[in-house]
């Protein structure tokens, strides 16, 4: 029984060894027969193989191990570099190429983004480029065609890589990526801290561009960037993407408020002969690996071109001095000084079988006048520059406030002429409803008081134009700082105040004049009419401002004023309480035209562009546009103009719209653009300073022989416009 015993425990024992044996063989070969089955199905990574190439490694990689469902899939390209070789940025600078990623080939691929982290500046030999060395990762946005299914990649990647030398390269990357939800790779936080130094991407980058103009000169621009930073900046720099034709320089940078605020001034070549003012360009501010990225265009500032306008020698500025004296001798003839004649004229023949003293006095006192009124607008000017704002050659003309208070002065002045003052107004409002023109005793001649406000009468409404070298002057002044400003507006009023000084120097030019008389009463009431015609010119360019009705309004109350003191000349059949309602009536009606405009809104500047740049052959000024026309062989026109420009309304109806100008400018080959400034314009001033002007009329052609421009003088001629026509064609 034993025996049984122990031989079945033997074949149990036996048994259970080749089980185990088996289970042993089949658990191995299932091992082998799972590496087997791996290694034929085709492998999926979040990261594709690295392409070695001398000095440079590179591929593609993903944060996620699989497609994922979402809209867009996040990937990199990946450069590992050899010390001392570098990559371009996606603008190299002065020489390189950025790379290039053609994705033909892949599968279930719509559209792959690339994105550029902050670059680092190299300097070599002059030249200022900006790429990557080290490591480098840039970010892509890849949009699948079908989300949510497997994504495969197939990228040929043109770089160039330079150290002292360059070498272009290409290489085939691979990565595939299978449908389904996956988990964040190693490389996910790789490719995020890279997207993080992406200029504006990253959400506490912390540095601002806060104001980017031009300075310098249209030759040698400089971009004057304002900065400001959350935290003290390290080491500032500016990257300038503009179109062809510009090289830019390291930038100059100067701190303060402890670094986080800087100054960053960039030095401009034009390379092709171009004009930096009026190009659209990129800033990228970097800070170590902070960016912040902005789009501008590139515009003059008055403000700005005066901090840099350049020493000028003592024999240059006395020629700026020179010009001015004779810019505003000159002014004395042009249109915009027409309608204040009336005054000059009644003024010299009121003069005759007078004293030579007394001439001589009177007239020193009108020029007294003109002159303080320059200094005037020269303080003017200082002010408004030291508040940043753009300033211009009779800008107050583009104020509603301005307008008005002009129109209502004419108005009471053409009434003294009129003979409407027989009431007795206060004193304080007499003399200044008179503009000063009170009466000296029963001999009806005009008080020093009197001449002097002739005076700054006729330069206020003088300012509304240019003049030959007057804009030449003006601008001098107006890019630099209050000394050159007072000194030129000084030489300019005495220039304008010349004529005078000549008939107080020779008293005889106006004593000789007839005596006055009856005949004088005529005179008086011609003049008066013509100011009349004056106050409606204002009104019109008020009308641009403030729109019809506004200037119905002021005008309905202008002629309630004149009515108002008409009716008050009757002295002797007015009762008392009618002498002092009468007076206070129209000092009422003067303050109301005075303040009415300030309650309607100003029209929009793109209104008053589109009613009065786009006329007939004339189009709207548009940079963009000039730069291709004259790309294209073309010849443009720029004339800026305003309502309140005399002499800009003269040169359209005696040249720019007669022929031969007006068929020329109407055939092929030539477009004309307006710009229009009856309304306050940033950037009309800044196109003006960028060709050297603060005041209108301007008139510039351009073209393939004058890419820079010839601008016009103030006063055209058909002649002049003609054969500035044709240079500029001759390219």
């Amino acid at each position: 029984m034993k025996a049984i015993q122990r031989m079945t425990g033997e074949i149990e024992i036996s048994w259970l060894t080749r089980v185990r044996a088996l289970a042993f063989r089949a658990g191995v070969a299932a091992v082998f027969a799972g590496v087997h089955l791996a290694a034929a199905v085709p492998a999926h990574a979040a990261a594709g193989p690295w392409i070695d190439q001398e000095q440079t490694r590179l591929r593609l990689l993903a944060a996620a191990d699989t497609a994922g469902g979402n809209e867009t899939i996040s990937i990199g390209l990946q450069f590992a570099l050899e010390p001392g070789w570098k990559v371009y940025w996606r603008s190299p600078g002065d020489a390189g190429y950025p790379p290039r990623i053609d994705w033909e080939g892949s599968r279930n691929l719509a559209a792959a983004e690339m994105e550029w982290p902050v670059p680092h500046r190299f300097s070599l030999f002059g030249l200022q480029t900006f790429g990557y060395g080290g490591e480098v990762v840039f970010p892509i946005v890849a949009r699948p065609l079908q989300p949510g299914q497997a994504i495969d990649l197939r990228a040929r990647v043109e770089y160039l890589t330079c150290n002292e030398i360059c070498i272009p390269r290409e290489a085939d990357l691979a990565l595939n990526l299978p449908a389904g939800s996956g988990e964040p790779t190693a490389d996910a936080f790789l490719i995020d801290t890279y997207r993080m130094r992406v200029p504006g991407k990253g959400p506490s980058q912390g540095l601002e561009i806060e104001k980017a103009v031009l300075t310098g000169t249209l030759k040698a621009p400089v971009v004057e960037v304002t900065a400001r930073s959350d935290s003290p900046f390290d080491s500032p720099d500016v990257l300038i993407e503009a179109p062809p034709g510009f090289s830019f320089a390291a930038p100059e940078v100067s701190f303060a408020q402890e670094r986080t605020r800087a100054v960053l001034r960039v030095a401009a070549t034009p390379t092709g002969g171009g004009v930096l003012e009026g190009k659209h360009m990129t800033l990228t501010l970097t800070d170590g690996r902070r960016g912040s990225e902005n789009p501008v265009v590139a515009r003059y500032s008055p403000s700005a071109a005066a901090r840099s306008g350049g020493p000028v020698g003592a024999g240059s500025f006395a020629l700026i001095l020179g010009l001015a004296i004779l810019g505003g001798l000159i002014l004395n003839l042009m249109p915009c000084v027409l309608p204040v004649l009336s005054i000059k004229l009644l003024s010299a023949v009121k003069h005759g079988g007078r004293a030579p003293a007394a001439v001589r006095v009177s007239f020193l006192a009108s020029s007294a006048g003109i002159v303080a009124s320059f200094l005037v607008l020269a303080s003017a000017a200082v002010l408004v520059k030291s508040l940043g704002l753009a300033v211009g050659w009779g800008i107050q003309f583009q104020q509603p406030l301005f307008l008005a208070a002009m129109a209502v002065v004419v108005v009471l002045f053409a009434c003294n002429l009129f003979g409407f003052y027989e009431f007795n107004l206060p004193r304080w409002a007499q003399g200044a409803a008179t503009l000063g023109q009170a009466r000296d005793g029963a001999h009806g001649e005009p008080t020093l008081a009197g001449n002097f406000m002739t005076g700054a009468f006729a330069t206020l409404l003088a300012t509304p134009c240019s003049a030959p070298f007057l804009g030449t002057a003006v601008g001098f002044a107006l890019a630099r700082g209050p000394l050159e400003i007072f000194s030129v507006f000084t030489a300019l009023g005495l220039g304008l105040a010349l004529p005078y000084l000549t008939v107080a120097a020779v008293p005889s030019l106006a004593t000789r004049l007839p005596r006055p008389g009856p005949w004088m009463v005529t005179l008086r009431r011609v003049l008066g009419l013509a100011l009349v015609a004056t106050a409606a010119w204002l009104l019109s360019v008020l009308s641009a401002q403030v729109g019809f009705i506004g200037a119905a309004a002021t005008g309905a109350l202008l002629g309630a004023l004149i009515l108002v003191v008409w009716m008050g000349r009757a002295r002797d059949s007015r009762t008392r309480s009618t002498a002092i309602a009468t007076p206070a009536l129209a000092v009422v009606l003067a303050l109301a035209a005075v303040a009415l405009p300030s309650g309607f809104t100003w029209r929009e500047e793109a209104t008053v562009a589109a009613s009065r740049e786009d006329d007939g052959i004339w189009h709207s000024f548009n940079q963009a546009e000039l730069s291709r026309l004259v790309a294209l062989g073309q010849v443009v026109i720029v004339d800026v103009t305003a309502d309140w420009c005399l002499t800009c309304q003269i040169n359209k109806k005696l040249v720019l719209d007669r022929d031969p100008v007006s068929a020329r400018l109407g055939g092929e080959g030539v477009t004309a653009m307006r710009r229009d400034w009856t309304l306050p314009s940033d950037e009309i001033s800044s196109y003006l300073a960028g060709h050297g002007r603060y005041g209108i009329p301007f008139n510039v052609v351009f073209g393939p022989g004058a890419p820079e421009g010839i601008a016009l003088p103030e006063l055209l001629t058909s002649e002049a416009v003609m054969t500035a026509l044709e240079r500029a064609g001759d390219g």
